[in-house]
């Protein structure tokens, strides 16, 4: 399941565009750098990445694992902009390489609100998609990047 995104190890480069309508955010893309690393003789791989919002550096990490059975797709992730000092942890699956996996954060007003993270490798670009998803299961678009190897 990681061999696709395994096959993209090095260093990528493209666009971030951070958007939030549920939080009124302005939509804005800027320069963005990623490292695909495999890791543990290639039984994990980690996604570093850079962006900015409103000129400040912003980054952030996915370490992604695979077990076989049952088939689950584990995730770590953290981000300056979005996790603050908190490791979100993710659950999903995997399918053509692509990997679809979701978490959850507290909201400081109401029930936890989830978190999805697709991640779509192949041999010239790499996308990743992320949504803030409502305790009543509706999705927002949060980030969009895409990237061509450098």
């Amino acid at each position: 399941m990681l061999d696709q995104l395994i096959a993209c190890a090095g260093e990528w480069r493209g666009t971030n565009m951070l958007q939030d309508p549920e939080m009124n955010l302005e939509a804005e893309t800027t320069a963005s750098i990623a490292t695909i690393t495999p890791l543990v003789d290639g039984r994990f791989a980690r996604i570093d990445y850079t962006w900015s919002y409103k000129g400040t550096p912003q980054s952030g990490s996915m370490l992604i694992g695979h077990q076989k059975k049952p088939g689950v797709v584990t995730m770590h992730w953290i981000d300056s902009w979005h996790n603050g000092e908190k490791v979100m942890a993710c659950e999903g699956h995997g399918h053509d390489g692509a990997i679809d996996v979701r978490g959850s954060y507290a909201a400081p007003t109401g029930p936890d609100w989830g978190w999805r993270i697709q991640v779509e490798p192949s041999a010239d670009a790499v996308g990743v998609r992320m949504h803030n998803v409502s305790p009543e299961g509706q999705e927002y678009p949060a980030v969009e990047a895409r990237y061509r190897r450098a």
